[in-house]
């Protein structure tokens, strides 16, 4: 039997109605509130980061490969779908092709310049598939171009269109070209770059504008495996460019909103320090009290021959079951919590700032295994600094303190 786990057993048991027991509850529910806050905060962070993060991947991929212009239009000059970058590339999942090309959209009473934004068959379109607010994803066709056109709710509500409404778009070129296309769908990100301006059309259509061939594009977007591993991907694709061409990576095309949620997270790791040191300022607060009360104990413990080290031990054993009480409860309440966000909506947000309609809640199993973790390593350590005052409490002095 392990002795020092039975005392501390023990004096939970006998220290009902005590000063300790008070201070002890205090410590449980500081390491409970900062569990369940931090859990709450790293998925609501984690929410954020992925819902823009596919907000902006639905409108281009990881990295963008066109020719080298510095004119800086939404119009370039095309290139070769064949440029030699392929899946076979390590890293690379996917890569699609794409042109833009700039029009005017006219109604019976609206005008509205856009940038409509072609793509194929060979275009993963499934992340505008959870953008979409009604209607459905662009349907092609094997000879023709197809005139459907996916825009978004701003566009919509400028123009007064709906779902299965026709316009008609007037393309910027020499000489001017109309077209009169079907609104398949209305998208909606939240991101005003993009809702403002883009307009997701067919491909073949920017190529019988152009009087392109169908070996030609406006551009080249690679899809990665994995969005962590840009650079070094960025990097391998570089090597397979001719010297004509120029690769963007998604993160300095919008480095704003990039910068943003990197600033972000920033604040809330500050916050999350905070909140850790408090508990474990708490648990130590709690461990010196309860030394303090239990002075005549371990000075009759030293008497008949205890060491140092198993009345730490007493102690130790007494905030480990605390703590692990206080993280239970904390799980209990911020996974609870997550969960109820996750499946009811229940805090709304305003789109005009936040970019989306509800508080998005990520589920991360090894974030909330880590905060777990770490909080349970830093408190346990925490609890050896009160712990070492017990070797120089002399067994005489202490069996007399009151």
């Amino acid at each position: 039997m392990n002795i020092s786990k039975y005392i501390s057993d023990k004096i939970s048991e006998v220290q009902a109605g005590s000063f300790t027991q008070s201070v002890t509850k205090i410590a449980i529910i500081s390491i409970a509130a900062g569990i369940a806050i931090m859990i709450v905060s790293f998925a609501i962070l984690e929410g954020f980061r992925n819902e823009i993060r596919d907000k902006i991947f639905s409108f281009g991929a990881h990295l963008q490969i066109s020719k080298y212009d510095t004119n800086n239009s939404y119009e370039g000059a095309p290139i070769s779908y064949n440029i030699g970058v392929t899946d076979s590339i390590p890293g690379i999942k996917k890569v699609q092709t794409f042109a833009r090309k700039t029009a005017i959209i006219k109604t019976d009473d609206e005008v509205l310049g856009v940038v409509m934004k072609g793509v194929g068959r060979d275009y993963d379109l499934s992340a505008m598939q959870q953008n979409l607010e009604g209607g459905e994803l662009i349907s092609y066709n094997d000879t023709t171009s197809s005139k459907d056109v996916l825009v978004s709710q701003r566009i919509a509500d400028k123009l007064h269109l709906k779902v299965g409404d026709d316009a008609i778009f007037y393309f910027v070129q020499t000489p001017p070209r109309a077209r009169k296309l079907t609104v398949k769908g209305i998208y909606n990100t939240g991101l005003e770059e993009f809702d403002e301006v883009f307009v997701i059309g067919d491909i073949k259509l920017i190529r019988e504008l152009n009087s392109w061939p169908d070996t030609l594009v406006g551009g080249v977007e690679v899809v990665l495996k994995d969005f962590e591993q840009i650079d070094q991907a960025a990097d391998l694709v570089f090597e397979q460019m001719n010297y004509d061409l120029q690769l963007e990576k998604i993160t300095d095309r919008h480095a704003q909103l990039f910068d943003w949620l990197k600033l972000l997270r920033k604040n809330v790791i500050i916050f999350l320090v905070l909140i850790i040191f408090v508990a474990t300022f708490n648990m130590v607060s709690t461990v010196f009290i309860m030394i303090i009360e239990r002075i005549n104990m371990i000075g009759v413990l030293k008497a008949v021959g205890a060491t140092d080290g198993q009345i730490r031990k007493v102690f130790y054993f007494r905030g480990l079951k605390l703590t692990i009480k206080g993280l239970v409860w904390g799980n209990i309440i911020g996974l609870g919590f997550c969960a109820l966000q996750y499946y009811f909506e229940l805090i709304p947000l305003d789109p005009e700032n936040y970019y989306m309609d509800r508080v998005p809640i990520s589920w991360n199993l090894g974030i909330i295994i880590g905060l777990n973790a770490i909080t349970l390593l830093l408190t346990m350590m925490a609890i050896l600094i009160p712990a070492a005052m017990i070797a120089r409490i002399k067994p005489v002095k202490a069996i007399k303190f009151d």
